[in-house]
């Protein structure tokens, strides 16, 4: 008996899984929110809105991730298409100066903290997240700054504190050499 196509068969099946088989003979699966089914493509909008539909969370969700991995030119590209005084697109430009430079987090943060309380309230958590996000890098920013800054006090007293002992040692040796010649 060949049993060649027979392992063959059965490797295969163990390494594609249940990804191979129709979602039909996969059983049920567990939706928590069975009325929220998405179909491929209805959402990641690029400039998301508060809509409240089924899509929130996810175009607001995607337009993170998308700023988080974007790069400046990317970025300054979405701010000039979310310019406006609307709340979701002060919002929105907070989320992509949330993921620019040092510079930025400054009037992303300002931004979140003005407008968090026109968002829908299905998105609020996720705002206030990467408010306490910013926040959180603005801090330790922060903090690297007076660490730096307090290191270079030391360094220039330290340097201060050598220039006065060496010449305390140069006193001393005048002093000796004096002792010596008397």
């Amino acid at each position: 008996m060949n049993l060649r196509p027979l392992i063959l068969g059965l490797a295969s099946t163990w390494l594609v899984g249940c990804q191979g088989f129709p979602e039909n003979l996969q059983g049920p699966r567990d939706n928590p929110h069975p009325r929220v089914q998405l179909s491929p493509g209805t959402c990641f909008s690029e400039v998301p809105s508060f809509a409240d539909d089924a899509c929130l969370l996810h175009d607001w969700v995607a337009l993170g991730l998308a700023s988080q991995r974007g790069d400046r030119a990317w970025r300054e590209g979405m701010l000039l298409t979310l310019e406006g005084d609307d709340a979701e697109q002060r919002l929105g430009r907070a989320v992509l100066l949330a993921w620019g430079d040092e510079a930025q987090w400054d009037e992303a943060s300002e931004l979140l903290k003005a407008d968090l309380h026109a968002a829908p309230a299905r998105l609020q958590p996720l705002l206030r997240y990467w408010l306490n996000e910013v926040e959180g890098r603005r801090s330790l920013s922060h903090k690297l700054v007076e660490e730096q800054q307090e290191r270079e006090a030391l360094a220039a007293e330290n340097e201060a504190l050598t220039e006065k002992l060496d010449a305390l040692t140069a006193i001393e040796r005048n002093i000796n050499s004096r002792q010596q010649t008397e």
